[in-house]
């Protein structure tokens, strides 16, 4: 079994703003001494986590992040005729489970909350219904044998590759197998403004033809390099040694990877892509990051073949440094120009259903 997967996706995005900063504008870096687009780890796991594609790929398996389960308890009991006192008694203390409680300013409704965001898996969420049953029917308060919701090693896929962190309670904290980057442009970039007005349909023009509403918004194109590691022995160990569900996991999240996109002002941009260039690679080498391959920003009018011949010239120039960087490797290509992989070692070229074949255990 390989130890590592490295995936290395390009895709090219058309005028969008699929990722905001704290002014509304697409998020930027600095690198190599040009401006880049980029997008967030955050968003992207977000995206693939929420997916049809990986929700349904992974029914039954997939954990919820939120800071409301107290309130969700607490719900749930006055539904079932507890008193307040009571209700809230219980929804503090279950909620307690998974961390500190957010405080309550003077005059604010009790809302429960814990203080950061929480990914339970879906077992420990059955477990606070089950509790809540048990509470309401007996019209008492948890005792601390009940009050264990929490799991070592929750059985949702989510939680397994992208971790959880816990700081009021770190014996619960699960370490991620999967680390993404922040996707970035291979060439340099600059942010835009869009100027747009909205008319009012009503408004014949009879007094004024002015708009009924003027704005701005700032956007940009580009190609985007993304690099995923996954460390398929560590998601073993978080899913409690099932192998079938991490393989299962990592076909979803692939797939998730490869043909979905952020939801940042989609109905404003249409900016849905899928990844144009995917080099997946499988082994017990130290895993690294082929994004040095766009130190110097890729210029010209062939932007995806030059970026593509860039990724995997820098790929074989890492093997000739230090020996081969993965026992095998698979590549998607939907360039057309494009038409072989120039890369050294075991190298196949296929389908994304070969890809998911190539990266399950046994193959």
């Amino acid at each position: 079994m390989s130890h590592f997967i490295q995936l290395h996706l390009l895709t090219s995005y058309p005028p969008a703003n699929l990722n905001r900063d704290d002014l509304g504008r697409p998020k930027t870096a600095l690198m190599g001494g040009a401006k880049r687009l980029r997008v967030s780890s955050q968003s992207l796991k977000r995206t693939w986590r929420t997916s049809a594609l990986f929700e349904e790929a992974l029914a039954g398996h997939v954990g919820t992040r939120t800071k409301r389960l107290g309130k969700e308890a607490y719900d749930q009991l006055i539904e079932k005729g507890v008193d307040q006192k009571t209700a809230g008694a219980c929804a503090e203390k279950i909620a307690g489970v998974f961390g500190k409680l957010r405080k309550v300013e003077k005059g604010e409704a009790k809302e429960f909350e814990i203080e950061q965001l929480v990914h339970v898996g879906l077992e420990e969420r059955l477990a606070i219904s089950e509790l809540v049953e048990k509470l309401a029917e007996e019209k008492r308060e948890p005792n601390d044998d009940e009050l264990k919701l929490l799991r070592h090693k929750p059985a949702a896929a989510d939680v397994a590759l992208f971790g959880r962190m816990l700081a009021a309670v770190p014996e619960y904290n699960v370490d991620a197998a999967c680390q993404v980057s922040h996707a970035i442009t291979v060439h340099a970039a600059e942010v835009e403004d869009d100027y747009f007005t909205a008319v009012d349909d009503l408004n014949t023009g009879d007094k004024d033809r002015g708009a009924a509403h003027i704005g701005e918004s700032g956007f940009g194109a580009g190609l985007f390099y993304l690099y995923i590691c996954i460390d398929r022995q560590q998601l073993v160990d978080n899913l409690q040694g099932n192998s079938a569900l991490a393989d299962q996991a990592i076909a979803a999240l692939v797939e998730a990877a490869v043909k979905t996109s952020p939801k940042g002002k989609q109905n404003s941009f249409g900016s849905r892509a899928h990844a144009s260039y995917v080099l997946a690679e499988k082994g017990n080498q130290q895993p690294r990051s082929l994004s040095t391959a766009y130190l110097r920003p890729v210029v010209g009018q062939n932007q995806a073949l030059d970026a593509i011949k860039r990724i995997e010239a820098q790929a074989n120039a890492f093997d000739n440094a230090y020996e081969a960087g993965a026992d095998s490797r698979f590549v998607i290509s939907a360039e057309p120009d494009y038409e072989q992989p120039q890369l050294k070692g075991d190298v196949k070229k296929g389908t994304l259903t070969e890809l998911l074949g190539f990266l399950k255990t046994d193959q």
